[in-house]
């Protein structure tokens, strides 16, 4: 038990010295990305230091498994050139028994990792593209989505509802130069409204100069065509959800992740792409101890042996194959060509696998 906890604490203490080392690295290099983005804005020394602060998070945690690889190799080569390594097996500890401590420490961070930094990464996200367009674009000034315009479409017990929006505000809840279409389940468009100014409150959109136009068989839109000063037009977005389908899965806590997929497809949208991400979070702690599991099979072993520069590339490489599998397989699921399960699950397990079969390869000789 003394010994587990030796190597377990041995494991946490290099794993948070290089996830230290890759936080400072990497937060230097997007201060000065941030510098050179909004170089027309005239972006302060403070406020490049703030943007790089809130967008760093994600850019480690998005890189975890590479971290967790590279203080794995780290440990099992100063226990090895310390001959701390030959002492334990000298001792009668098979390798497989010494891995124990720090795969139970590495899942434990896994699931802090899902649990806690998740969250804390989806906030600051969030954060960091609300400060980011406000230096981009000034507090008074709105947001283009795209070309054509932003695109959304929310459901109701009537059926859905198409809006189509020249401009929006950075979080998408007031839109400019706005079309409603209302489709009925079975019948088709049954009406549309034209509002200058469409501003999502609680349960549903204020609409400020519309007309309203209603498709009756044997009528005339036109003719029968009503304006309003404002009008009132139900609907179940959130302010939330329209800002996160926008952006990428990442952005939503891992705990409402539930919670906003079943808003989703209510509303209309595909939320298949949130629900690989989320499978893929539920796997991150296998991914981080397969990782651990790699970078044992070709560091764990006596310092003289020699090779150990290629053994370590050898397991670099891997590190980075796996990493790279699990990002092909994401593309796959999200695009439908694979099941969802499969494109989150398939990666770690079979690099857990093919690890511990290096690692028994190893220990029977």
């Amino acid at each position: 038990m003394t010994l587990s906890l030796y190597i377990a604490r041995r494991f946490l203490a290099t794993l948070a010295m290089v996830f230290g080392g890759f936080f400072v690295l990497l937060y230097l290099i997007d201060m000065i990305e941030q510098i050179r983005r909004f170089a027309s804005a005239d972006l302060g020394l403070g406020a490049a230091a703030e943007l790089a602060a809130l967008n760093t998070p994600q850019a480690v945690y998005r890189i975890l498994p590479m971290i967790v690889i590279l203080a794995s190799i780290a440990l099992f080569l100063a226990l090895a050139r310390s001959s701390e390594l030959v002492v334990i097996r000298a001792a009668g500890r098979s390798a497989l028994r010494m891995l124990v401590a720090p795969l139970v420490a590495t899942l434990l961070v896994g699931a802090v990792a899902v649990a806690v930094l998740n969250p804390i990464v989806a906030g600051t996200s969030k954060r960091y593209e609300v400060r980011a367009n406000q230096h981009k674009l000034g507090d008074g000034n709105v947001l283009s989505v795209t070309r054509e315009g932003l695109w959304l479409r929310q459901g109701g017990p009537e059926g859905q509802t198409v809006i189509r929006a020249a401009r929006s505000n950075f979080d998408g809840t007031v839109l400019y130069d706005t079309t409603f279409v209302a489709f009925a389940e079975a019948s088709g468009p049954i009406a549309r409204v034209e509002a200058a100014e469409a501003t999502l409150t609680d349960g549903a959109w204020l609409l400020t100069d519309a007309k309203e136009w209603s498709f009756v068989p044997g009528g005339n839109p036109e003719r029968e065509a009503v304006r309003h000063d404002t009008m009132r037009l139900p609907s179940e977005l959130t302010a939330d959800q329209i800002r996160d389908s926008f952006g990428t899965p990442s952005t939503v806590p891992i705990w409402d992740l539930p919670a906003f997929i079943s808003g989703l497809e209510r509303a209309g949208f595909s939320a298949r792409k949130h629900n690989v991400w989320f499978q893929m979070e539920l796997a991150l702690p296998l991914l981080l101890a397969a990782m651990v599991l790699v970078g044992a099979g070709f560091t764990m072993r006596h310092a003289r042996s020699g090779r150990t520069g290629i053994m370590v590339l050898l397991a670099v490489v891997s590190g980075f194959a796996i990493f790279l599998l699990r990002n092909f397989a994401q593309v796959l699921g999200e695009n439908g060509q694979i099941p969802v399960l499969l494109a989150a699950w398939s990666p770690p397990v079979a690099a857990l696998l093919l690890s511990l079969t290096l690692l028994l390869h190893l220990e029977e000789g």
